[in-house]
C-alpha cells in the first residue's frame, strides 16, 4: 500500500508544479520558408521515434501501466541518451498519461508529438471491434470525432505537448488489412472515394480540435505522397503535413512536390534504413548510419532560410531501439529476427530484385539489451547514434540562425 501511495505522490507533485508552464505553438510562414515557434522562439523538430517494449513483450505491453518506479526507471534512463545525442522532440502514441509528457519536458527539455491511429489499425463503433476501418462508414467520423475530441480536452494545457498527429500511414490501409509491414498490392488498389472520405475525416477532427485547443498544432501522417493531390484539396485546415517515407538515401522530390501541391510545412514523421544487410545476413550499422546522415542532411538543407524546399520543419529518425515483436507480432518475441518482410529499391547496398530487403526488428539507432528484474533494459548505440549526435549538434545550430532572420509575414 505505501509503494502506491508514493506512486500517487510522485505523479501529484509533477502535476502540481507544471502548472504554470504551458506554451503556444505556431506555425508561421515567411517568404522564405516555413518554421515553427515554441513560446515566440524558433524551434527545429531533431526527433525521434520513441517506443518501450522490453524483449519478449509485443503491441499489447504498456509501460504506461507499470509502476511509477519502473517508468521512471525507464525514463531516466533513455531520456538522457536522448538528450545527450540532440533530439528535442519524441513521437509518441497517445496512451502516454500527460503527467509522463510534462515529467520528460521538465527534466529532459524534449517534447512529444502525440500520435492517435485515427483508426488505422482497428477501430470500436456501435460497440463492436472492426480490424480493418471503413472511413466511408458516417459512424466512423463520429467516433473519431468523440475520440479525439475527448483527447484534446485531457491533452489541452499539457506542459510539453508540442503537437497532435493524425494517423500512421493510413492511405496505405486502404490497400491491404494487415498490421505487420509488407509489401503494398498497388494491383488490388481500391477506388479513392474511401481516400477521399478520410482525408475529409481528417479535416473535420483537426476543425474540431482547434476549437478545443489551439495552443499547439495539428498535423496528420501519411504514407510517402499518396493521395497528394486529395490531401491538397480536402485538408485546409491541418497545420502541417507529416509524411512516413523509406525512400533510401534521398527522399528525392519530396520537398519540392509538397511545395507545389501542398503550401503547408512538411515534417518527416518517419525514415530510416535496418540495420542488418540482407546478402551478408549480418548486422550493417554502418550502412544504416551512412543513410541516415544522408536523410538529415537534406531535412537540414530543405529548412526556412536553406535556400532549397524551404518548407521543412523538422523529422523523426526511424527509430530509437530495436522492436523485437515486429516481425510476426505475436510469435518469437524472444528472438532477434533476420527475416525481411518487405523489397525497397531505393537501400541499394542489401537490394536484390525480387527479394526483400527491410528488415523490420532492425531498425534501431540502439540495440536492445536484457531485461533487469524491474522490467527496465539496456541500450548499445548504433554508429548511426553517435553520427546523428554530431550532426544535429552543428546543423540545429544553424538552422535555429537562420530562423532569426526569417521574418514571418503571417501566421
Amino acid at each position: 500500500m505505501r509503494k502506491y501511495l508514493v506512486s500517487i505522490l510522485f505523479l501529484l507533485l509533477i502535476s502540481t508544479c507544471s502548472i504554470s508552464q504551458v506554451g503556444k505553438v505556431i506555425v508561421k510562414k515567411a517568404d522564405n520558408g516555413f518554421k515553427l515557434e515554441v513560446n515566440g522562439k524558433g524551434f527545429f523538430i531533431c526527433g525521434m521515434n520513441w517506443d518501450y517494449y522490453p524483449i519478449g513483450t509485443n503491441y499489447k505491453y504498456s509501460l504506461w501501466k507499470q509502476p511509477a518506479k519502473t517508468i521512471k526507471e525507464a525514463l531516466d534512463y533513455e531520456m538522457p541518451l536522448l538528450k545527450k545525442m540532440g533530439v528535442n522532440a519524441l513521437r509518441q502514441y497517445t496512451g502516454i498519461p500527460p503527467v509522463w509528457i510534462t515529467y520528460i519536458y521538465e527534466k529532459y527539455g524534449i517534447y512529444t508529438v502525440l500520435n492517435h491511429a485515427f483508426g488505422r489499425y482497428g477501430l470500436t463503433v456501435n460497440g463492436k471491434w472492426e480490424a480493418n476501418t471503413d472511413y466511408l462508414n458516417p459512424l466512423v467520423k463520429d467516433v473519431l470525432l468523440k475520440e479525439l475530441n475527448e483527447l484534446t480536452l485531457k491533452y489541452k494545457n499539457t506542459p510539453g505537448l508540442l503537437m497532435y498527429l493524425l494517423g500512421n500511414e493510413n492511405n496505405y490501409g486502404l490497400f491491404w488489412q494487415g498490421a505487420e509491414t509488407e509489401n503494398i498490392p498497388i494491383k488490388d488498389r481500391k477506388s479513392t472515394v474511401t481516400a477521399i472520405s478520410l482525408y475529409k475525416i481528417f479535416n473535420e477532427v483537426t476543425i474540431s480540435m482547434k476549437s478545443i485547443d489551439n495552443n499547439v498544432p495539428i498535423a496528420i501522417c501519411n504514407g510517402d505522397l499518396m493521395f497528394l493531390d486529395i490531401i491538397a484539396k480536402e485538408c485546409n485546415d491541418v497545420d502541417i503535413m507529416g509524411v512516413n517515407i523509406y525512400r533510401g538515401l534521398s527522399f528525392g522530390d519530396a520537398f519540392d512536390k509538397i511545395k507545389i501541391a501542398y503550401n503547408k510545412p512538411v515534417m518527416f514523421t518517419e525514415f530510416g534504413a535496418d540495420a542488418f544487410n540482407d546478402i551478408t545476413k549480418k548486422e550493417d550499422p554502418n550502412a544504416q548510419a551512412n543513410c541516415l546522415v544522408q536523410n538529415w542532411k537534406e531535412i537540414y538543407s530543405n529548412a526556412a532560410g536553406g535556400g532549397k524546399a524551404e518548407n521543412c520543419i523538422g523529422g523523426f529518425t526511424f527509430q530509437f531501439s530495436d522492436g523485437w515483436w515486429k516481425s510476426g507480432l505475436d510469435l518469437n518475441l524472444d528472438k532477434h529476427d533476420s527475416s525481411a518482410s518487405w523489397s525497397n529499391g531505393g537501400y541499394e547496398f542489401d537490394f536484390r530484385k525480387g527479394i526483400n530487403n527491410m528488415n523490420e526488428e532492425w531498425f534501431g539507432i540502439c540495440a536492445k539489451g536484457t531485461t533487469n528484474k524491474n522490467g527496465v533494459y539496456k541500450l548499445y548505440p548504433r554508429a548511426a547514434y553517435y553520427a546523428l549526435k554530431k550532426l544535429h549538434k552543428v546543423n540545429a545550430r544553424t538552422i535555429l540562425k537562420n530562423y532569426a532572420q526569417v521574418q514571418s509575414d503571417h501566421n
